[in-house]
């Protein structure tokens, strides 16, 4: 076990991160873009700075991680052990990224860039996208109730293809639940 270690401005894409569990560990200006992050365990961590485009994170669990300014291209979610599964970005690059069937109850999203993201039968209930870009992002059969798009923008949800009951939007926002209606909004 690795233990209330930094590690700052290192390169893990050709020196692959040791296996093990990673708690209360911070990784500054780090890349992981393509590596293998597979099998690892990250406890009460935070990511700073970093890279993890296209990261294998097959099994990899994340509880309790925090993840500032990132980038985070093409990462899938599902394929992450879910236990305990606990993530909160901020200030972060998810584009291309997919939460497919992943629970995101207890996750945060802040000011972060969101497009093309896969949100299918992901349940987001009370979580709180306070101003993320949602361009292009797919909500399909998604539980959102009670979540909170009240600061975000460009997203385009079926209100009858996913549980909205109690979700927040603000009015500036309302288009983003009509235009599968092909309402003109004005």
């Amino acid at each position: 076990m690795v233990e209330d270690q930094t590690f700052n401005q290192q390169d893990f894409t050709e020196n692959r991160l040791p296996h093990g569990d990673y708690e209360y560990c911070t990784f500054i200006n780090c890349n992981f873009s393509k590596s293998f992050l597979n099998g690892i365990n990250f406890l009460e961590c935070e990511f700073i700075d970093c890279n993890l485009s296209s990261a294998n994170i097959t099994n990899t669990a994340f509880q309790d991680v925090k993840f500032q300014d990132c980038k985070m291209l093409g990462l899938h979610f599902e394929t992450c052990n879910d236990f305990g599964f606990s993530v909160h970005f901020l200030n972060g690059i998810l584009n291309h990224t997919s939460f497919y069937q992943v629970d995101l109850k207890t996750s945060k999203f802040e000011n972060s860039k969101c497009h093309e993201v896969e949100f299918t039968e992901a349940d987001l209930r009370q979580v709180s996208l306070n101003n993320c870009d949602l361009q292009g992002s797919t909500f399909n059969n998604s539980n959102l109730e009670r979540t909170d798009f009240r600061t975000a923008t460009n997203y385009n949800i079926h209100p009858e293809q996913n549980k909205i009951k109690g979700a927040k939007f603000s009015a500036d926002g309302l288009a983003g639940l009509l235009k599968v209606y092909k309402i003109v909004v004005a």
